[in-house]
């Protein structure tokens, strides 16, 4: 089978039992592909909860296709089960343009008018459940989701760490925070690897998006009324525009998918089950500050893409030095944390080696644009740069320097305080019962 030359994406069958998901696709009449989701001790699902749980799993279904919809991008999509209500199909239509949009840019495709989910079907009518007042806190092994547990906990809020995957990193910070922890498998279907062989599309899908909806079916099956990511204000800034079109590396940790999602569920799923970004208020700079004062973390936490990729080295010391994260983490501590602290926790000073020029260039949004990578706005990259400018201990490195002489020059220093990115938004969607902990994260 060619890939490219689908037809149409099918949306199978889903189905579970004893705490395993099994989600089936297929290209045309070819082979399933068979995904698993695997939930540990899992309990029976309550009589009542069976409506909503059913629900979740239906999403699931749907969302977790992306990966498998993006080998091909073939111009139609069946459902097994029928038409969707005009509110879930409109989620997964604006999911799969938008959340493929950097894939989509890469490759040289034009999604628009070619994902259109069936639509026709009846919305359920539900209520709420009586959920268990407690939090699914999903830790991803950087400083982000190690602010919002502190910030929960800071408020004597229950909750649990969650992760998907098996990464020994993530585990670690996970048990460090204290927390009830909660690891989930999820593993594709073996047939994607041999579709990539045979020449299928490939590149970045929206895996918040995919980890979310595991997470809305684990809240309803092991009893939690909230799940609380960790998504700043950035994440909703576009990398770029192209042809008429925001890409948004972030789409699936951006406010526009919250308010999708966040909302479907409180329609389809369960009406007191929240789903939102305790950090939504807050500035990246402003994330970084209350970071700094965690310091029991420091020495296990790392936001290196490069210890999650699937294939390939990973750094021997948590932090490869080279990519996005790694200059944009560093950028950021600088203004808030000791320069000898900073050092001892990336091993080497990245702002006094004139070969990461390019690298930091990018994340300033001069000469190039802003990584496709989760990193912050060009705008506070400028002012985190800027303040580091002004300190003595960090004028004479040489990228630091160089911003003194060559880029600084360019700018408007009114633009440039730090001050501002410190300040949080009204913009958010916390639950009242979590609200409390915001006040934790500004302090």
């Amino acid at each position: 089978m060619q890939p490219r030359l689908t037809r149409v994406f099918r949306f199978v069958r889903s189905s579970y039992a004893d705490g395993v998901a099994e989600l089936a696709y297929a290209f045309d009449d070819g082979e399933e592909l068979v995904e698993t989701i695997r939930f540990p001790q899992a309990p029976a699902v309550p009589a009542e909860r069976r409506a909503a749980f059913d629900a979740a799993l239906k999403l699931l279904h749907l969302i977790a296709g992306v990966s498998y919809y993006k080998a091909g991008v073939p111009p139609r999509i069946e459902l097994a089960d029928g038409p969707l209500d005009d509110a879930t199909a409109e989620l997964l239509d604006q999911l799969y343009l938008h959340g493929l949009a950097e894939f989509a840019y890469r490759n040289g495709l034009d999604l628009r008018g070619r994902i259109i989910f069936p639509r026709g079907g009846s919305a359920p009518a539900i209520g709420a459940l009586d959920l268990p007042k407690r939090t699914l806190v999903p830790i991803g092994g950087g400083k982000d989701s190690l602010v919002a547990v502190e910030a929960i906990k800071s408020i004597g809020g229950e909750a649990t760490a969650v992760w998907v995957g098996n990464s020994a990193l993530i585990a670690a910070c996970a048990e460090r925070t204290g927390l009830p922890t909660l690891n989930i498998q999820r593993e594709l279907a073996p047939g994607l690897f041999e579709l990539n062989r045979l020449g299928a599309w490939n590149g970045h899908i929206p895996v918040t998006a995919v980890n979310s909806a595991i997470l809305a079916v684990a809240a309803i099956l092991y009893g939690y009324d909230s799940i609380t990511f960790a998504n700043e204000r950035s994440a909703s800034a576009a990398t770029l525009e192209y042809d008429g079109q925001q890409v948004n590396h972030q789409w699936s940790k951006s406010l526009a998918f919250e308010r999708l999602l966040g909302d479907w569920l409180h329609t389809h799923v369960a009406a007191d089950l929240d789903y939102c970004s305790l950090l939504r208020p807050y500035s990246e700079l402003a994330i970084t500050r209350a970071f700094a004062k965690l310091t029991p973390y420091f020495d296990v936490f790392s936001s290196c893409n490069r210890n999650f990729k699937l294939l390939g080295p990973k750094p021997v010391d948590r932090w490869c030095g080279q990519c996005p994260k790694c200059h944009f983490v560093f950028l950021a501590l600088a203004p808030f944390l000791p320069k000898p602290r900073l050092l001892a926790i990336f091993g080497r000073n990245l702002l006094d080696d004139e070969n990461q020029a390019a690298g930091f260039d990018a994340l300033l949004e001069y000469r190039d644009h802003k990584p496709f990578e989760c990193v912050g706005e060009g705008a506070e990259a400028r002012a985190a740069m800027h303040a580091l400018s002004l300190r003595p201990e960090w004028q004479e490195d040489a990228l630091v320097a160089r911003f003194r002489s060559e880029i600084l020059p360019q700018l408007d220093v009114a633009q440039l305080a730090l001050e501002p990115w410190l300040q949080p938004s009204a913009e958010h969607r916390v639950p009242l019962r979590l609200q409390a902990a915001l006040a934790a994260i500004g302090a």
